[in-house]
């Protein structure tokens, strides 16, 4: 009975976990925020096909950014997946942002590092995406409606002085 039911959990076990990707190609697509009038938090999105050598297609993969972890959802299409994340526009700077991905595996070997206080650089990735993210535009330094009463203040100017030269 006891074999019968060790039996059952590591079938239910290797039914849930995913594969293992070997030699990945990927295609990735980034997209980030560009407006921040629009939005109150800059978001990010890497969405991307994989294609591994060994022909695994129910690759499960986590990402992480700066230390922080998120779960990469699957798409319908088989190896389409895709992250995002959203951040503050003043904490999200324009410049590089390096997603390193893990499978199930490699991803537990980070969580476990984390945990013991070890070193996780060196836990490799199974792929990583650079991210350029040029900022998100906030508006003009001076708004139309300063730009416009400026102006209408120096036509005034201009033609009651033009008005005084006249009348003299």
């Amino acid at each position: 009975m006891l074999r019968l039911c060790v039996s059952l959990l590591a079938l239910c076990f290797s039914l849930t976990a995913g594969e293992t990707c070997t030699d990945p190609s990927i295609s990735p697509a980034t997209y980030t925020t560009t407006d921040a009038l629009i939005s109150s938090e800059t978001v990010f999105i890497v969405e991307l096909s994989l294609t591994c050598a060994n022909g695994a297609q129910s690759v499960a993969l986590y990402a992480d950014v700066n230390g922080k972890h998120f779960p990469v959802t699957r798409g319908q299409d088989v190896g389409k997946y895709q992250v995002s994340w959203s951040v503050p526009h003043k904490q999200a700077s324009s410049g590089k942002y390096q997603v390193k991905f893990f499978d199930e595996e490699s991803y537990s070997a980070l969580r476990k590092a984390q945990r013991s206080n070890e070193d996780v650089d060196a836990i490799e990735p199974l792929f990583s995406i650079s991210v350029d993210h040029r900022g998100a535009w906030s508006g003009p330094w001076v708004s139309t409606e300063v730009l416009a009463a400026t102006i209408a203040i120096l036509v005034y100017y201009l033609a009651f002085s033009t008005k005084n030269t006249i009348q003299a």
